[in-house]
């Protein structure tokens, strides 16, 4: 559904709203004076013939100071008083998640919630993260991250999904291609389909489902660049294959070098071969 075209005033709330709460106050400080020293100044223009456009023009800029120098820094304001609050309700939203032991949680909310809880989450793990929306039909974007000078983006939006296929995948890969962005994330609180974890492979798109999610949350230490599959190894204890991301099963080795060791081996084998050191 199209969204409603929105006025100026909505707009700079809008924009201000996503700037930290501080960036507002400072906004409608530095408004005040400009516009104040604009509302007190004196009209230079005198009302003569061949000068009255200019002192008209004076008087109405005057005028429109005057009343600006209370109404911008009102918009403002209010815009910082809405990053605050969406500041106090992420912070209390992955409080929340991160104290239950079960990932329930995240079925419980509504998308919105969902979506401020994800930024919040990759927030905490150093990424500067800019909400976009997600309504337009470019692929459902959500979030657009940025770290080490590097975009990513983030979708989000199929988040009480039992399975999010492989369609999902595809069209973020096309909109990070459009963008320019290095890599990509798409989140879920339910699963992925196999076809989904096969094509994200070597693609730079990482895969959260909802238990990798509740372990980011929670704080499980992994590095940069880790795998979702690493994030649920740390979880579950039961790997994901490299080769082709479905689950693992241990095996015991029959011959060879390693006869009579134990190895992680893909439960799709013999279709797949993919293994891990148990």
């Amino acid at each position: 559904m199209a969204r409603r075209k929105q006025s100026l005033f909505e707009d700079l709330i809008d924009i201000t709203s996503k700037l930290p709460w501080w960036a507002g106050v400072a906004f409608a400080i530095a408004a005040y004076f400009w516009l104040h020293g604009m509302a007190t100044s004196e009209v230079t223009a005198l009302a003569q013939p061949g000068k009255m456009g200019a002192f008209v023009g004076q008087n109405l800029f005057k005028s429109l100071a005057g009343v600006g120098q209370y109404l911008l820094p009102f918009i403002f304001l209010l815009g910082a008083a809405m990053s605050a609050y969406g500041r106090y309700t992420r912070r209390a939203l992955h409080a929340q998640v991160a104290a239950s032991p079960h990932r329930g949680a995240l079925n419980e909310m509504s998308w919105k919630q969902f979506e401020a809880l994800v930024g919040e989450a990759f927030r905490r793990k150093g990424y500067s993260v800019t909400e976009t929306g997600g309504s337009a039909a470019d692929g459902g974007i959500d979030l657009a991250l940025k770290k080490d000078g590097e975009i990513s983006l983030v979708q989000c939006k199929q988040w009480r999904a039992l399975k999010v296929g492989v369609t999902t995948v595809r069209e973020l890969y096309g909109v990070m291609a459009a963008n320019g962005a290095s890599g990509g994330f798409v989140v879920t609180s339910g699963t992925f389909t196999d076809e989904a974890r096969a094509f994200a492979v070597g693609r730079n798109i990482e895969l959260l489902d909802g238990k990798a999610l509740h372990a980011l949350i929670r704080g499980v230490r992994v590095p940069d660049k880790v795998a979702p599959a690493s994030l649920l190894y740390v979880t579950t204890g039961v790997p994901f294959c490299p080769v082709c991301q479905n689950r693992m099963v241990k095996r015991t080795a029959t011959r060879g070098a390693n006869a009579g060791k134990e190895f992680w081996g893909c439960s799709r084998y013999p279709d797949c071969t993919g293994k891990r050191p148990a």
